[in-house]
């Protein structure tokens, strides 16, 4: 997952994965979604975006992530 912030446009973009958008959706004002080919969403373009998030601080939490091992 990878942030774009680009302060002249005040517009965040948020890379989900690295698939290709093929169609786009106005989900609420200002935040639109990009679909993959299969229908699945491969990021988030967010308008205005110092009026809808707190640009000044990020968090990421990830759980515990355990491995599974073949037998």
């Amino acid at each position: 997952m990878k942030f774009h912030y680009h302060p002249d446009t005040d517009s965040l973009y948020i890379h989900l994965n690295d698939d290709v958008s093929v169609e786009s959706e106005e989900v609420a004002p200002n935040i639109v979604f990009d679909y993959d080919a299969n229908g699945a969403v491969v990021g988030i373009d967010i308008d205005h975006a110092s009026t809808v998030v707190n640009l000044e601080n990020v968090e990421v939490m990830f759980p515990k992530l355990h491995t599974l091992v073949a037998a």
